[in-house]
């Protein structure tokens, strides 16, 4: 049995223009307490042997070590549990890193985003190239045991070249695992508000095929459309959101998902904190699936990941193969990397009236 947990640490140093997640730069007095009331919710959840855990934020590595390694010691979890840990580059020391492995962490993701400064300064990050070399390296000295770069493509600024050689630096420090994402504007973020750093769709789609190239190239393969991985340095936790598996989210603004019904926690760390201490649920609203709209879910995530769907689930197959969007493997249909691009697209003329082999029910 698989079962995640993932746990939300809402504090910032500095908000990236482009990001929309629940994050707070004005919070700081409230980490001891916010951590008291993870580690009391997780207490009074009584959950199962994780087989993943994933520390996400916001910037977990802002929390000084010895909290976070204390919170992750109250998360009952199997031997070889997979354990993730999110660094902003210019957080991370040895110090952090030591103490991490010390807590069981295998899996350190690193928010490179760009090896451009301009690109950098244009996404509002405060690092610089260099740091992201050092928390690298830090890591390999360290013998972390897997470890990822997250980058972000389609940044003011940004040329063809510029990415290319974000991605030669990358590879240049050898990570096991890259996360690829095109820049996404969303609503109420700095981005959003300044068109003239909007980027084109097309610009978007020649770097993600740039990516595809280099990052294939290099001996990692993709296993999701955004993810490139040597095999056995699969993100176990990501895998387990694709697959529909079961998990529990930690904190404010955290999700969970058990057998078709998901929930989620109050959205501000001042809320959650008070629902803890006064013995409340921080749950601020659920949804449940029907039957019929967890298989079609299930098609739609796998139509994402390097397995496929059954070829008959996805209408106009054969024409999708000609078109060069789909390959086939087997009785499965693959996205191609041209495929990928139009994937939402593709999404749609899935079936999920009856359940296609391949895909399972989980009761």
């Amino acid at each position: 049995m698989t079962f995640g947990v993932y746990v939300h640490i809402p504090f910032c140093t500095r908000r990236c223009d482009y990001c929309a997640f629940a994050t707070w730069t004005d919070r700081h007095h409230l980490i001891d307490a916010y951590l008291r009331a993870c580690r009391t919710e997780i207490e009074r959840a009584g959950l199962p042997q994780a087989t993943t855990v994933f520390v996400g934020g916001g910037t977990p590595s802002l929390v000084p070590a010895p909290l976070l390694a204390s919170l992750l010691g109250d998360i009952a979890r199997e031997p070889s549990a997979e354990v993730t840990v999110e660094c902003n580059p210019e957080t991370v020391t040895a110090e952090l890193v030591d103490t991490l492995l010390g807590a069981g962490v295998t899996r350190l993701s690193f928010g490179v985003q760009s090896m451009s400064p301009v690109v950098l300064r244009g996404l509002g990050r405060l690092h610089e190239p260099a740091a992201a070399v050092r928390a690298a390296r830090l890591a390999v000295r360290a013998g972390v045991p897997s470890w990822n770069v997250d980058l972000i493509f389609g940044g003011f600024g940004e040329r063809d070249t510029d990415w290319r050689s974000t991605l030669d630096r990358v590879l240049a420090l050898d990570p096991p695992h890259v996360s690829a994402y095109a820049l996404t504007v969303e609503a109420g973020t700095p981005l959003a508000r300044d068109p003239s750093r909007h980027p084109d769709d097309d610009v978007l789609a020649d770097r993600y095929l740039i990516a595809d190239d280099v990052l294939t190239a290099s001996g990692r393969y993709n296993y999701e459309i955004s993810n490139w991985a040597r095999p056995g340095h699969e993100c176990r936790h990501n895998l387990l959101y694709w697959e529909q598996g079961d998990y529990r989210g930690i904190g404010c603004a955290a999700h969970s998902h058990e057998a078709g019904t998901r929930w989620w926690n109050v959205r501000s760390p001042e809320r959650y904190i008070d629902a803890i201490v006064s013995a409340r649920s921080p749950v601020a609203g659920r949804e449940v699936l029907d039957e019929e709209a967890r298989v079609r879910e299930a098609l739609e995530l796998a139509l994402r990941t390097r397995s496929g769907v059954p070829a008959l689930a996805l209408a106009e197959v054969d024409a999708f193969v000609e078109a060069g969007l789909v390959s086939m493997d087997g009785a499965r249909a693959v996205l191609t990397p041209r495929g990928r691009l139009v994937a939402n697209e593709l999404a749609v003329r899935l079936t999920a009236g009856s359940e296609p082999a391949g895909v399972a029910r989980r009761r």
